[in-house]
């Protein structure tokens, strides 16, 4: 097998839950269901989606995020310190509530109450602690079930710093500097944990980076005084940061769009960021978005140093129009034409579950898209 910083098939994280796990989910919310219930149901679950994985022929597996009730719980839900609350199914449901798929949405518009932390702007009342090492406890789970190596994933500091309120956190924390710090500092606890349990490649989710090619995300962040380029800069500064001093651990980092329900939530090309982007950060594989018209061409591909993977993201979780081998294939020469073959691979855009309900697809569209990657890659790169 390939190493992992070039195997050619790859996953981004999150698989739609079963109806099984909904119905726990939802019983365990409401109080019918105790914590030890929930927990043998996701184990079960969890099982089952890797050996799905597995028998696909995919080169690497997760957990499914199934644990989870939003992709960034891997911090929020992993930290004190914030002025925040837990969500449940609730809270998200009603942050849903009117949006339809393929719409644009401003996240979590429709919720005016105290949420989640990373998933609303939040203050802190104190300097941030981890409490509770999410991806390390998924990492232990999975690990002994599967037979392929299991990726963990976890937001990244961008995202994080995005919705943070420093403004109201003065006398905590001495701006974002200060608080980048800190995040850095608590996910490098949460890597450490992961290498020592055996975990060879880390994937970070990096949908802030998206922001500053979004008009108006790029508003709001100099409508707070910001300027968009000096975030830019220490978010690239934090990323390598985090990741510096692993050696033998492949670090991946996702550049998505947004994917909430079939949902987007920005548009803009990578080409205004891509020169930088791609230099500067230390990461071994770009797991990049490129499933339709807003993701822009491949030509920012060119600044992609010798050495480093792009995962191109050209399948979609969010709608249940079939991708073909052909097409796919199509598409990959196009890449080709401004990063060599060798230094791509292949997967689905983004998770296909970022929040628990998931994108508006069913589990045979879900296996069906899989397979595709897997069929792809074997025509590609053998």
């Amino acid at each position: 097998m390939a190493s992992l910083d070039e195997i050619r098939t790859d996953v981004v994280g999150s698989l739609l839950r079963p109806a099984e796990l909904k119905r726990a989910r939802e019983e365990f919310d409401n109080g019918r269901l105790d914590a030890d219930g929930l927990r043998a149901i996701e184990d079960r679950c969890i099982t089952e989606a890797i050996r799905f994985q597995e028998q696909l022929g995919l080169d690497v597996v997760t957990d499914g995020e199934f644990r989870r009730l939003n992709f960034q719980d891997s911090f929020g839900q992993a930290v004190t310190g914030y002025d925040s609350a837990a969500a449940d199914l609730a809270f998200y449901e009603k942050s849903a509530a009117g949006a339809k798929p393929q719409q644009r949405w401003d996240i979590f518009a429709n919720v005016h109450a105290k949420g989640p932390p990373i998933v609303q702007r939040q203050r802190a009342i104190e300097r941030l602690r981890m409490v509770h090492n999410i991806a390390l406890e998924e990492f232990k789970f999975a690990q002994p079930v599967a037979t392929l190596p299991v990726k963990a994933s976890f937001i990244g500091p961008d995202r994080i710093a995005q919705r943070f309120d420093y403004q109201g956190s003065v006398g905590v924390y001495d701006g974002l500097d200060d608080f980048i710090m800190d995040v850095v500092r608590i996910e490098r606890e949460m890597i450490d944990g992961l290498v020592a349990a055996g975990c060879r490649y880390v994937h970070v989710d990096a949908p802030g980076y998206t922001a500053y090619v979004d008009q108006p995300s790029l508003d709001k962040m100099r409508e707070r005084g910001e300027d968009p380029m000096e975030n830019f800069a220490r978010s690239i500064d934090a990323d390598n940061a985090l990741i510096e001093g692993y050696p033998g651990v492949t670090f991946g980092i996702h550049l998505c769009r947004g994917n909430q329900r079939g949902m987007w939530h920005r548009e803009g090309h990578y080409d205004d960021i891509a020169e930088r982007l791609f230099s500067d950060l230390h990461h071994q594989r770009f797991l990049l978005e490129y499933d339709n018209p807003r993701s822009g061409g491949f030509a920012p591909l060119r600044f992609v140093p010798k050495g480093k993977i792009v995962v191109l993201g050209l399948v979609s979780t969010k709608v249940t129009a079939m991708e073909t081998v052909d097409g796919l294939r199509r598409r990959i020469d196009e890449a080709a034409q401004y990063v060599p073959l060798e230094q791509l691979a292949l997967s689905p855009q983004c998770g296909f579950a970022s929040e628990f309900a998931g994108n508006p697809v069913d589990e045979d569209i879900q296996r069906r898209k899989l397979e595709l990657v897997v069929e792809t890659a074997r025509q590609v790169w053998g």
